[in-house]
């Protein structure tokens, strides 16, 4: 494959694709280990039978047959599944050191990369190559994740540990279509040559979240005991522990506003506080800490780009007020930047929270994508928070999220992006647009049909701005159009007032994804929320009322971590 040499970020990028691939296999194969190993301590402890041999190739075929059979690339599946099984009596310990070595190569790989000028036709091609990396990284990240997670399990635990992997091979999914889409408006072979080199890796990416949506069914071929009731992370029935990181004073917190609590670090325009701007203040962060961190940003307008970045764990923004704490930006697509870099604030590291803050992005109508906030932070919180822009204002990238109380505005796909994401309490505003612009509140970008990935806005309220509204007719507005193949939104109980069209829905081109989509409207009020002159697609999805929690926060995202926050939901 002429990707260069070892020290190239071609093969950088190489190994960091082998690396998603083989990731990938290794999380499918363990569940091979636990079925096979099961299937050998069931022997086992039948004392009337004789003592089981090791598994054989016949056994571990047998196997990586059941395993595969749900997947969408069964032949892939199964050739990889077959040639990294072998007959090994001990599978699991194999897969865990094979997949430990690869690892500690691809770090050595990615320590030493560098620039690779040979594809790098335009300046949009070499931040897009930049971009695969990061992405890349964070593909790895979300594998580790799942790997750590099922090779820790206990049987009578597995059904608690679903939905986490489900999240995460979502997140690694989707971080490689954001590799891909990035190449897009680009010139030379380089998006071509991105795009087959992960072919096999974004495959085995999708057979993985396949054995995980499967996993009960695969288990329960092996006779294993299996509870099937879906619980999803920290959900208990009765009373539940809170989190070490959830203080009792950080709900204090949260329930109280920022005055009069300490905080670990204050940011003040006026010099009031320690720092004058955020990025000072984010030195302070302990890596990969334990415990919220909490920076309060008191009023001010802050002119700057703010990266959390993955190993800032456990932080809070807390501050004034979404309209007297703003954060504010203006990196936009049409000046030269890609869409997934020109956030004015990007949140990566895990369990982020953020009180009274707003986020902007000040690039206006005319300069296109000009995202405010792309959230990545699993389990992340955005309580009494603005997101205001135009096109593309909010960008739910990937994982667990939940807004309450929120006001998001903006023009073209302004709450876009493949989280898991739920939306109380909130208001989106449609402002106006360019002469020749409609305008879509979202753009869900799931594109595979397992990813437990989907926007949910309940009880909130669809408006426009005093601007738009007398250009509704002429720029018409729309819930949503599908921006990947299996695109879900479900709106429900939520006031949608008249500057909808009756469409209500609008095509991404042609009948791309009209079949396979997934919308809904359930239980909606206002003049705009009338469906009789609703689009027809296959894909709008008429769900009964009853079956509604399906898309509650218990059900989607697992309440036990915003329950622990002290925050209100429902």
């Amino acid at each position: 494959m002429p990707f260069g040499g070892q020290n190239s970020n071609g093969g950088n990028r190489k190994k960091k694709i082998a690396i998603i691939g083989t990731s990938a296999l290794i999380l499918v194969a363990m569940v091979v280990a636990v079925a096979v190993g099961f299937n050998r301590g069931e022997a086992d402890n039948k004392s009337a039978a004789p003592a089981s041999p090791p598994p054989g190739v016949a056994t571990t075929t047998k196997a990586v047959q059941a395993i595969c059979q749900p997947t969408d690339y069964r032949e892939t599946c199964e050739s990889t599944l077959t040639s990294a099984a072998g007959n090994t009596s001990d599978p699991k310990e194999l897969i865990k050191a094979a997949f430990n070595v690869t690892v500690d190569h691809i770090s050595a790989a990615i320590r030493n990369s560098s620039t690779l000028k040979e594809l790098a036709k335009d300046s949009r091609t070499n931040q897009a190559l930049a971009n695969c990396d990061e992405l890349l990284d964070y593909a790895i990240d979300d594998l580790k994740e799942s790997f750590n997670r099922i090779g820790a399990f206990e049987y009578g635990k597995l059904d608690e540990y679903v939905n986490d992997l489900k999240i995460w091979l979502s997140g690694a999914i989707t971080y490689e279509q954001t590799c891909l889409d990035g190449f897009e408006n680009t010139t030379g072979e380089a998006g071509d040559r991105m795009k087959a080199l992960l072919k096999s890796s974004q495959e085995l990416t999708s057979n993985g979240l396949a054995m995980v949506t499967e996993i009960s069914t695969i288990l329960a071929s092996y006779n294993l005991p299996f509870n099937t009731s879906r619980r999803l992370l920290s959900e208990e029935d009765g009373e539940e522990g809170t989190p070490e990181w959830v203080s009792e004073g950080k709900r204090k917190l949260l329930a109280a506003g920022g005055r009069g609590i300490n905080a670990d670090v204050v940011v003040a325009k006026d010099g009031s506080g320690k720092y004058r701007t955020v990025n000072e203040a984010l030195k302070e962060i302990p890596k990969k800490g334990n415990r919220t961190f909490v920076i309060y940003i008191k009023q001010g307008i802050y002119k700057e780009q703010v990266m959390i970045d993955k190993s800032m764990t456990h932080v809070m923004f807390i501050g004034d007020g979404p309209t007297k704490t703003r954060i504010t930006g203006s990196l936009n697509f049409v000046d030269g930047v890609q869409t997934f870099k020109t956030a004015t604030v990007s949140v990566i590291g895990s369990n982020f929270i953020a009180k009274n803050i707003g986020f902007e992005n000040t690039a206006g109508p005319q300069k296109h994508q000009a995202v405010a906030l792309r959230v990545q932070s699993d389990m992340a919180i955005f309580y009494n928070c603005h997101m205001d822009g135009y096109q593309d204002t909010l960008y739910t990238h990937t994982h667990r999220q939940f807004y309450r109380d929120c006001v998001i505005s903006g023009t073209i796909d302004f709450i876009f992006g493949d989280a898991a994401a739920i939306f109380q309490n909130c208001k989106m505003v449609i402002r106006k647009p360019l002469e020749n612009q409609n305008c879509i509140v979202t753009a869900q970008g799931r594109t595979d049909r397992r990813e437990a990935t989907g926007l949910v806005l309940q009880n909130c309220v669809i408006t426009g701005d005093p601007l738009y509204v007398p250009v509704k007719e002429k720029n018409k507005a729309y819930l949503g159009r599908p921006w990947k193949e299996y695109s879900r939104t479900i709106i429900m109980s939520s006031q949608i007032d008249g500057v909808i069209a009756p469409e209500g829905w609008l095509p991404w081109a042609g009948d791309f994804a009209l079949n396979t989509c997934f919308y809904s409207e359930i239980s909606n009020r206002g003049p705009g929320a009338n469906q009789s002159g609703r689009v027809k697609w296959r894909g709008i999805k008429n769900v009964p009322p009853q079956r509604s929690s399906e898309f509650s926060l218990s059900r989607f995202l697992g309440e036990g971590w915003i329950k622990a926050s002290g925050l209100p939901y429902v």
